[in-house]
C-alpha cells in the first residue's frame, strides 16, 4: 500500500498543478477537483475505496465536456490521479498509464502553454520521480510511443525514468 500511495502521490502532484486550466474553462464544474481530493485523501492514508474510482470516472467525463485541450488534459490528468488507486500488479506496459499519465498531461500541458517541445518538463517531471517510483515502472514492461503526443510524452518518461539510479 505504501508503494501504491506514493504512484497516487506522484500522479496527484503532477495533476494538481492543471487544476487551474480546468476550472478556467469550467468553474462550476467541481469534477476534476473532486478527484484530486479522492486521490489525495489514498495518499494521505484513508483507505482505498469506491470514491476513487468513481471521481476518477467522473473527471475523465468531465474531460470530455470541454474543448479547450488544455482543459481537457488537466481533467484527463486529475481523473488519471485517483485511478492510479487501482494501479493492478499485473505486469502489462497498459498499467504505465496509471503511473505515468497524469505526468504526460502534465507536460503536453507545458508544451502547449509555452509553445514549444525542449524536453525540460519531461526532465522535471523525472526529477520529482522519486523511489519508489522507478522501482515501480521496472515491474511493468516499457510503454511504446503511440500516435498521440501525450503517448510519446508517456513513453520519454517512461524511458527516463526507469533508467534513473
Amino acid at each position: 500500500m505504501d508503494e501504491l500511495r506514493a504512484v497516487v502521490r506522484f500522479a496527484s502532484d503532477c495533476a494538481r498543478e492543471l487544476l487551474p486550466d480546468f476550472e478556467a474553462v469550467a468553474p462550476a464544474d467541481t469534477r476534476p477537483r473532486e478527484a484530486i481530493d479522492a486521490a489525495l485523501m489514498f495518499a494521505d492514508g484513508a483507505p482505498r475505496s469506491n470514491l476513487q474510482r468513481t471521481a476518477a470516472f467522473a473527471s475523465h467525463r468531465a474531460a470530455k465536456g470541454v474543448s479547450e485541450e488544455t482543459a481537457r488534459l488537466a481533467a484527463l490528468a486529475c481523473g488519471d490521479a485517483a485511478a492510479a488507486a487501482y494501479l493492478h500488479p499485473i505486469a502489462k506496459a497498459s498499467q504505465v498509464g496509471h503511473i505515468l499519465r497524469a505526468a504526460a498531461c502534465a507536460a503536453r500541458v507545458a508544451e502547449l502553454r509555452t509553445g514549444t517541445t525542449d524536453g525540460d518538463t519531461v526532465r522535471i517531471l523525472v526529477d520529482r520521480a522519486a523511489p519508489p517510483l522507478p522501482e515501480i515502472l521496472r515491474r511493468y514492461p516499457a510503454v511504446s510511443p503511440g500516435g498521440s503526443r501525450v503517448s510519446q510524452l508517456m513513453s520519454a518518461l517512461d524511458s527516463a525514468i526507469r533508467n534513473r539510479n
